[in-house]
């Protein structure tokens, strides 16, 4: 088990900023997510924690031990990543078995070993196939397996769930969930995808740019983004964003009004929720045309423009609109988020 720090580091080619200034302390443990569009840093971070990067500044520090000059050998890591790199001619039991072999582990232990792995993942129906007779989710349990046997300090998984279709990274994000749960190892996970983020993670590091947005707990972070790019990429769908003007607590944007706000006068975005919105009856704070209207199963999303923007809102799985239809959309002040209009920072977050 292992208490990981990241000192201020720091990853550059000449001009071009990959990860800057990443400070962050990951409990022993812990999953961390790195969540992000593709670009922003996440994987240039994970690889230089694992030593297949070397970082331009800064330190990492695992289990105490400062790891900069270590091999990614020496540094206790077993990694996950979106290629599951099994070896085409051994079966499931000896790709399983293999990291015991490259590390020495006495032999004699090989066999509790593999067959505690796969009984994690469900595999041991399995260990004889080679794996171009399983399918994509079953070659991921196999990688994960593989890791798992390893017992490590550090997990490193990079987007071990995304040559899976929708159905199995369900069942498969559940597995990782529940192993996590059962082997508390501290895990450090990439993702692009904000809703693995969000059911996975202890607490969930949204970059951008190579910059860090914002650190929190899933719930943190989706109750109290840090500015609008978080806003807008945590939550299915995105917090509704709307440029407007703020003159003593009252917001006006295109079809919009809404009273009883705090913040300073001037030119603002208004940020809230779809699910904490509703349609109204009598009058409301937006009023505007359908633009589209979808059925969820479990609800109806209806969506207009409003604030120059697409806005959507939840409505009961009954409720139908046409496009074009009038609708009224309730949005109390307390459901609403400001932020700045020029930096997107939260007016009001500590």
């Amino acid at each position: 088990m292992a208490e990981i720090q990241l000192r201020n580091v720091s990853k550059r080619w000449g001009s071009f900023v990959g990860v800057a200034n990443f400070d962050l302390t990951i409990a022993d443990e812990e999953f961390l997510v790195l969540l992000g569009p593709s670009g922003c840093g996440k994987t240039t971070t994970m690889r230089m924690i694992a030593g297949l990067e070397e970082a331009t500044e800064g330190e990492i520090v695992i289990d105490g031990r400062v790891v900069n000059d270590l091999d990614p050998k020496d540094r206790d890591i077993a990694m996950v990543f979106q290629s599951y790199g099994l070896y085409p001619n051994m079966n499931v039991y000896e790709n399983i078995r293999f990291p015991l072999k490259v590390r020495k582990v006495p032999e004699a232990e090989h066999e509790t070993r593999v067959m505690k792995a796969a009984a994690m993942v469900e595999l041991e129906p399995f260990l004889h196939r080679k794996p171009a007779e399983l399918s994509g989710g079953q070659r991921q349990r196999v990688a994960l397996a593989r890791a798992i046997v390893r017992e490590p300090n550090v997990f490193l998984m990079d987007e071990p769930l995304s040559n899976l279709d929708a159905k199995l990274r369900v069942s498969t994000r559940a597995q990782i969930k529940n192993l996590s749960h059962e082997l508390k190892v501290t895990t450090i996970y990439v993702t692009h995808d904000q809703i693995e983020a969000m059911t996975l993670a202890d607490r969930v590091v949204i970059m951008k740019q190579g910059v860090v947005q914002q650190v929190g707990t899933p719930v943190d972070i989706y109750d109290n983004p840090a500015n609008t790019f978080v806003a807008g990429f945590i939550g299915s769908p995105a917090m509704n964003l709307m440029d407007g003007d703020l003159k003593d607590g009252t917001f006006t944007g295109q079809n919009v009004t809404i009273q009883g706000l705090s913040g300073p006068n001037g030119a603002v975005t208004l940020g809230f929720r779809a699910e904490d919105a509703a349609i109204a009856d009598g009058p409301a704070e937006i009023e505007a045309k359908v633009y589209t209207m979808e059925l969820l199963g479990d609800a109806t999303m209806i969506t207009v423009r409003a604030g120059g923007a697409l806005v959507s809102v939840k409505a009961h799985k009954e409720y139908r609109a046409e496009i074009g239809d009038t609708v009224r959309l309730s949005v109390p002040a307390e459901i609403c988020h400001l932020f700045d209009s020029q930096d997107g920072r939260r007016i009001g977050a500590a």
